[in-house]
């Protein structure tokens, strides 16, 4: 038999043999083979890896080693700290105190667009904090929607703001207001709740209402990678070939034309960016308050009875009627459930109605004295 002398397989073709065909195909074959099975251990080390994800950076006396803490702080009685800001008229000479929980990739230092004409005329104070992991927040090892009600309870105490305080939730933040409203309602004087998150895990809500719903679907395989796969969920939204969460701003999926404008007034989310992901703080922070968020909950919301006698508090609800992350439909099916609570609706209003000139002022008029905001009675609510 012939030996192919592969010297000459890529000469001329008078050079040519005829056993060159079988031996190249051979050689070729055999290499496939070999890079199918490198190609499959790099997946099984990176599924492996992916799985993976070094242990949060949680400390019991400070928010990290290296994280300059520059906030006032409180120590909460785990030996956890949280960092609070705070705003509006001094604590002793104002009427009514308001904790404000901030939404996803937020923080203590989100933008309060109330006028200063209103809050002097009111006499509005504002405690911001950082809920866990946030900021300069330690995180909560032992964290649930429960102790978020606890942990606020504990502010309150804390700096003294009174047996009795208002509370606003924006976004996701909603959830620490919702377990307020569950676990400590004494403590509420009155609660806005500001696109509030609607959580597909709820109980009560009706699959025919939820079941084409795309964000649900979003939604599970989110909480399948952070649960399962969170080393590859933290390559894929920090990798550069393929954009992922690039340019989360500005982008029509999430917010409608009014929000994207107001987009380009606001930070946005810094927190969300490639760069700021890539820390393993940040990346343990929102990865444990979505899987929070929108995991299941110690009680359903829906099933919540009224607290209240008649005046002794008020509970409202805020939405956008062309919301792209809470869908309009969701918000008003739980303000149905709960007609104790007051519902509002903006009507051109997306995501980011807090954000829109004047209608803080008048979600802050609403639960703080009453008033009754009949231009953002819902037209029609089914």
């Amino acid at each position: 038999m012939q030996v192919c002398n592969t010297r000459f397989c890529t000469s001329s073709p008078q050079s040519f043999n005829p056993f060159c065909l079988s031996h190249l195909h051979f050689l070729r074959s055999g290499m496939v083979s070999r890079f199918a099975v490198v190609l499959l251990i790099g997946f099984l080390g990176m599924f492996y890896q992916a799985k993976q994800l070094p242990p949060p950076q949680i400390n019991g006396s400070s928010s990290s080693q290296d994280l300059t803490v520059s906030s006032h702080r409180i120590k909460l009685s785990d030996g956890r700290y949280l960092a609070y800001r705070e705003k509006g008229v001094s604590k002793d000479e104002s009427k009514f105190r308001i904790i404000v929980c901030h939404g996803f990739g937020s923080s203590k230092d989100m933008t309060i667009l109330a006028s200063q004409d209103l809050i002097v005329e009111l006499g509005i104070y504002f405690l911001l904090y950082d809920r866990p992991g946030y900021g300069e927040s330690d995180p909560n090892p032992n964290s649930s929607v429960e102790n978020e009600a606890y942990d606020i309870q504990q502010l309150a105490d804390q700096l003294q703001i009174g047996s009795r305080f208002y509370m606003i939730g924006v976004s996701m933040g909603s959830y620490s207001a919702w377990s307020c409203l569950k676990h400590i309602p004494h403590r509420l004087a009155g609660t806005a709740l500001i696109v509030p998150l609607v959580n597909y895990q709820w109980p009560s809500l009706p699959y025919s209402l939820i079941k084409e719903d795309y964000r649900r679907k979003f939604l599970s395989l989110g909480l399948w990678l952070s649960t399962y796969v969170p080393g590859l969920l933290h390559w894929w939204v920090t990798q550069n070939w393929i954009p992922s969460t690039s340019v989360l701003e500005k982008n029509p999926i999430f917010f409608n034309e009014r929000d994207i404008d107001i987009l380009k007034t606001i930070p946005g989310f810094p927190m969300l960016s490639k760069r700021s992901l890539k820390e393993q703080r940040v990346f343990d922070t929102l990865r444990s308050d979505f899987m929070m968020a929108f995991g299941e909950w110690e009680f359903d919301p829906l099933k919540l009875s009224n607290p209240y006698g008649e005046n002794e508090s008020s509970v409202h609800i805020w939405q956008g009627y062309e919301d792209k992350v809470v869908p309009v439909q969701l918000q008003r099916y739980v303000s149905g459930q709960l007609p104790w609570i007051q519902y509002h609706e903006v009507p051109d209003g997306g995501h980011l109605i807090i954000h829109y000139k004047g209608v803080f002022d008048t979600i802050l008029r609403a639960v703080l004295v009453g008033e009754e905001p009949v231009c953002y009675r819902p037209k029609s609510v089914s």
